[in-house]
Formats: structure tokens, C-alpha cells, sequence
């Protein structure tokens, strides 16, 4: 407990303070809610197929998928309509690879900002050791903006594939019984879509705070830093001139005979009157 105090004490902490610390914890949440909401998501659709004859109908055909979406791996049984017979109904598609891949991406995105944060709090003079620390930085932020934005819009297209790959109405057409117009096929419900719509949402909003924290890393390079060595403030300047100027309104005080080396108001009102006896001429002795 109390080394726990002495490194809050030490004020390591307060880079979480400043855009660069606080945008790496938001990555590191953000990248949090992408992979598991997509990684995480299950769901279920349910047919029923009425057949003329009603002993051989399914009323109740429940189809379950999930991450990573090898729709082509996913099957059923379902009646012909023919006796007791059934037959096993595979669904169509692959988008493994668009989910896979955005998966990825945040998981190594997850790592990447954890790392970096406790890099900036108790690693601090390592990363700025010659400025390569701010240098590996910002090539990974590049880096990893760029994939966010394929990632989400490849996964984005997916999700948009397996939604028309397990619409109901799509997987009926593929069961030979519903082609038999007097048998009876209908949707029950669809798959609910709301946490892979997140996962997209926070795909891109993903790409937003890495290529916005792009900046806030390059101010960390000797790049920005050469920068503004070439092109100082004028902040140093005006206290150079402000110095001079103080100089020589005491030496003038000086020259005067006052015999009183002083400074502040005193001295800057000897000053006027010593001004006051030279343009008005001499008083009274």
C-alpha cells in the first residue's frame, strides 16, 4: 500500500492528464468493445415449415450461428414433406475471414495501447531516450489508424453479407419442401443485429481516435521538436529587451549624483525629478 502511494505521489500519473495518456485509455476501452461485441455475438433464427400432410411439418426450426460466421459449416434438419424423411440444410457463405481479421485488429490494438500507457507513466525516460520511444510511437499509430479503417469496412460489408445470408426469408428458399406450393413456409423471427451494428460503430470510432491521436504522438518527435528549435518564440526575446530596458533606467539613476542605488518605485521617481531639474533649469539653493 504504501509503494502504491509513492508512486502516485511521484505525479507519474498525471501524462493521463494530457491528450496523449487520456486518448491511449480510450483506445484501449474502445478496442475493448470491438472485439467483444463481434467476438461475442451469437444468434438465432426460426422457420416453420407446414407441410400438407401436418404429421410430417416442423413448426419450430431453430437455426443458431455465431463468431466467426462459417455460415457453409452451420446446418439443420428439416422435413421434405415426404413421410418421416428430413434433410440437413446448410447455410450459405463464409465471412470468417472480414470478421477474423477486425477481431484481430482490436485485440492487437487492446495490447498495443495498454502497453503504451504503462510505458507513459512509469517508463517515461525510456521513451524519450533519444527519441525513438515517440518515434516507434507514431509508426504504430499510423499503422494501426490505417487498419482500423480497413478492418471496419471490411467487417462492415461482412456483416452486411450475413444478414442477407441468414434472413429468413433466404434460408426458406433453400428448403426443397417450401418449392412445393402446397406445403406452408414462414419466418418466425430473425437474428437480432443490435451488437455486431456496435461492433461497427466502435470500428470506427476506433479509427477516429487513433488517426486523431496521430498528432499529439508526432508533437513527441524530434520532428515537431527540430521544428520549433528553428523557429523559436519570441517569448525570450521580449525578456532580453525587458532586461536591457531595466538596466538602463538604473544606470541612468546612477550618472545623476543621487548617490542611492535603489530599485523599484523609489528608484524610477528619482529618476523623473533628476528629468524635472534638466528641462525646467535650476531651483533655488
Amino acid at each position: 500500500m504504501d509503494s502504491a502511494n509513492q508512486i502516485v505521489a511521484t505525479g507519474t500519473f498525471q501524462v493521463l492528464k494530457v491528450p496523449l495518456g487520456f486518448i491511449r485509455v480510450l483506445e484501449w476501452l474502445f478496442a475493448i468493445f470491438a472485439f467483444a461485441t463481434c467476438g461475442g455475438y451469437s444468434g438465432q433464427l426460426r422457420v416453420r415449415v407446414d407441410c400438407e400432410n401436418k404429421p410430417d411439418s416442423n413448426l419450430s426450426i431453430n437455426i443458431d450461428f455465431a463468431y466467426p460466421f462459417r455460415l457453409n459449416q452451420v446446418y439443420v434438419d428439416v422435413p421434405t414433406c415426404k413421410g418421416r424423411s428430413q434433410e440437413r440444410l446448410f447455410l450459405v457463405g463464409d465471412f470468417s475471414s472480414s470478421a477474423e481479421f477486425f477481431v484481430t485488429i482490436a485485440v492487437f490494438a487492446f495490447l498495443y495501447s495498454l502497453l503504451a500507457t504503462v510505458v507513459y507513466i512509469f517508463f517515461q525516460n525510456m521513451y524519450r531516450e533519444n527519441n525513438r520511444g515517440p518515434f516507434i510511437d507514431f509508426i504504430v499509430t499510423v499503422v494501426f489508424s490505417f487498419m482500423w479503417l480497413v478492418s471496419s469496412s471490411a467487417w462492415a460489408k461482412g456483416l452486411s453479407d450475413v444478414k442477407v445470408a441468414t434472413d429468413p426469408e433466404e434460408v426458406i428458399l433453400l428448403i426443397s419442401a417450401c418449392k412445393v406450393q402446397t406445403n406452408k413456409c414462414s419466418s418466425v423471427y430473425g437474428p437480432i443485429w443490435s451488437g455486431l451494428n456496435t461492433s461497427v460503430v466502435f470500428g470506427y470510432l476506433n479509427f477516429v481516435l487513433w488517426a486523431g491521436n496521430i498528432w499529439f504522438v508526432f508533437k513527441e518527435t524530434g520532428w515537431h521538436k527540430g521544428g520549433a528549435a528553428r523557429y523559436p518564440t519570441s517569448a525570450p526575446e521580449k525578456q532580453a529587451a525587458a532586461f536591457n530596458q531595466q538596466s538602463y533606467n538604473q544606470g541612468t539613476f546612477d550618472q545623476s549624483g543621487g548617490g542611492f542605488s535603489g530599485s523599484g518605485d523609489l528608484g524610477q521617481t528619482e529618476y523623473s525629478q533628476v528629468g524635472t531639474y534638466t528641462s525646467s533649469g535650476p531651483t533655488s539653493y
